[in-house]
C-alpha cells in the first residue's frame, strides 16, 4: 500500500488540476451514504431522440413514458477458506418502464430483471450470481405506482428500490434487492444556496434477494420465523460540504437499528479538499425478541477522511465494534466504512483500519479509466474467531460520450482475504463485470 500512495503522490503532484471534476465517492458500490439518501426510482437513461421544440402533449401519462434497459454479464470466481469454490458466468439485465404523470398527479413503474447461466458448473454454487442449484431465473422485480403530492414531495406504493443505508438494493451481482411496501419521500430548499432537505419515510414489508423471485417478509429474511416488516424513516440535510442525517428502521419483536451519518470539509490551506466523515449504528433487539429468542445490543462506530490529490483520492477509515454481538445488515450492503468487496469488518469486539488510493488516468490521455487499491487490517475479535485482512483491487473503464461504446462499462474487481489462525487459509474472489445501457425510448 506505500508504494500506491507514493504513485498517487507522484502522478497527481501537490496542485489540484485546474477545472477537474473531483474523484468519486470512498463508498463501496454496496453501500448508501446518508446524503445520498433516495426513495425515488431513477428514470430510465438518456432519451433516445430530444426535439429541438417539445410537441402538445395530448397524454403526458403515456407521451412522457420512457423506456430503458440494461445487458449485463458478470465472471465470478472465489475460492473460499474451506477451499471450495464458488463460480459462474451469466449473461442477463433489467427492462425498465416509467409512465409520466396522469393529471401531474399519478404514474406506474415497472423493472423485469433476468440472470442466466453460461458457464455455471453444478459443484460450483455460491456465487449469488443464479439461484440455488445454479439455475437462471426472470422476476417482476418491480411494479409501482407514485402520486405526486407537490412538486418536492411523493408516495409510493407496491414494489420498488431502495436507497438508504440499511434497506438498499445492493447491486454487485446481476440483479439488486428490491422491496414492497409503501412510502413518502421528498426534497426542500436547496435553491438559491440554500441547504437541502431530503426526508422519506414508510413501511417494507417484503424484500426480494438479489438472486431470488420471491418477496419474503422482513423479519424471515432478517432470521426470524414470523411475518413482520420494517417502519423506516430519516432525513439529511446538506449544504455546500456539510452534511448531516439520521434515519431509523424499527421491527416489531425483531430488531431496532439507528444509523447516523455527518460529513463535513474542514478549510486546508494547501487547497488540497479534505472531507471527513463520522458514522454510528446502535441495534437492538425490540419487544418479545424473536430474532434471536434473547435479548440483543450492540453498535459500530467509524470515522473516515478523504484527501483529493488532484485526479487521486486517498481514504483513511477506521471503525470499531463493540463486544456484544455482531452487527447485521439483513436488507441490503452494510454502511460501515471499512465494508470492502469480500468482509463487512463488523464482528463483535472486530476494529478495522482501512487505507485506500483511487486514481483517475484520465489526464495521462486515458479516458475513462481509473483504479484503486485498498487495505483493511482486522483486529480483536476472539476465538474462535480469527483476525483478517483484506486487498482489493479495481479497474473500471467507462468510456465518454463521444466514444463508440457510450453507455458501457467495464470492470475488474480482485480481492484477498488472509485469515491469521486456524492454518492462516485465504479467500481468493475474481469478478469481470461489464455493463451497456440502452439509450431509452
Amino acid at each position: 500500500m506505500l508504494a500506491v500512495v507514493s504513485f498517487l503522490l507522484l502522478v497527481s503532484g501537490t496542485t489540484p488540476a485546474v477545472g477537474r471534476e473531483p474523484p468519486p465517492s470512498s463508498a463501496p458500490p454496496h453501500a448508501t451514504p446518508m446524503d445520498q439518501i433516495n426513495m425515488a426510482n431513477p428514470e430510465p437513461g438518456q432519451a433516445l431522440v430530444t426535439a429541438p421544440v417539445e410537441p402538445e402533449k395530448k397524454s403526458p401519462f403515456f407521451d412522457d413514458s420512457r423506456i430503458g434497459a440494461q445487458a449485463r454479464a458478470i465472471y465470478l470466481y472465489r475460492d473460499r477458506y474451506d477451499d471450495t469454490i464458488a463460480e459462474a458466468f451469466t449473461l442477463g439485465g433489467s427492462v425498465v418502464y416509467a409512465s409520466g404523470y396522469a393529471a401531474d398527479i399519478f404514474k406506474v413503474g415497472a423493472v423485469a430483471y433476468t440472470s442466466q447461466p453460461v458457464h455455471a458448473p453444478e459443484d460450483r454454487d455460491g456465487t449469488l450470481l443464479l439461484q440455488p442449484g445454479q439455475a437462471g431465473y426472470t422476476v417482476l422485480g418491480e411494479l409501482y405506482g407514485e402520486v405526486k403530492i407537490t412538486d418536492q414531495i411523493f408516495s409510493a406504493f407496491g414494489r420498488k428500490e431502495y436507497n438508504t443505508p440499511y434497506i438498499n438494493k445492493n447491486d454487485v451481482r446481476m440483479t439488486p434487492n428490491t422491496f414492497e411496501g409503501g412510502s413518502i419521500y421528498g426534497t426542500a430548499g436547496g435553491k438559491d444556496d440554500a441547504g437541502e432537505w431530503r426526508f422519506g419515510g414508510g413501511y417494507i414489508t417484503k424484500i426480494k434477494e438479489r438472486n431470488s423471485e420471491d418477496f419474503v417478509w422482513m423479519s424471515v429474511v432478517a432470521g426470524a420465523s414470523v411475518e413482520r416488516g420494517v417502519y423506516v424513516a430519516g432525513a439529511n440535510f446538506k449544504k455546500g460540504d456539510l452534511s448531516l442525517g439520521a434515519v431509523d428502521y424499527y421491527s416489531d419483536d425483531i430488531i431496532n437499528i439507528f444509523y447516523t451519518e455527518t460529513r463535513f470539509a474542514p478549510p486546508l490551506g494547501d487547497g488540497h479538499p479534505l472531507k471527513v466523515s463520522a458514522q454510528f449504528t446502535d441495534q437492538q433487539s425490540t419487544g418479545d425478541e424473536l430474532l434471536t429468542g434473547t435479548g440483543f445490543s450492540t453498535y459500530q462506530w467509524g470515522l473516515k477522511a478523504d484527501l483529493a490529490l488532484g485526479a487521486g483520492l486517498l481514504t483513511l477509515a477506521y471503525t470499531d465494534t463493540a463486544g456484544g454481538d455482531a452487527m447485521r445488515s439483513p436488507w441490503g450492503g452494510y454502511p460501515g466504512y471499512t465494508s470492502v468487496q469480500v468482509e463487512n469488518f463488523n464482528r463483535a469486539g472486530e476494529s478495522a483500519v482501512m487505507l485506500r488510493g483511487f486514481y483517475d488516468f484520465s489526464a495521462q490521455g486515458l479516458k475513462g479509466i481509473s483504479a484503486y487499491a485498498l487495505w483493511v487490517h482486522g483486529t480483536g475479535v476472539k476465538a474462535p474467531q480469527y483476525n483478517e485482512d483484506e486487498v482489493d483491487l479495481n479497474l473500471q473503464w467507462t468510456p465518454d460520450e463521444s466514444s463508440a461504446l457510450r453507455g458501457m462499462s467495464f470492470r475488474l474487481r480482485y480481492a484477498k482475504v488472509m485469515q491469521d489462525g486456524g492454518g492462516d487459509p485465504d479467500i481468493d474472489d475474481f469478478r469481470i463485470i461489464v455493463n451497456y445501457d440502452f439509450p431509452a425510448l
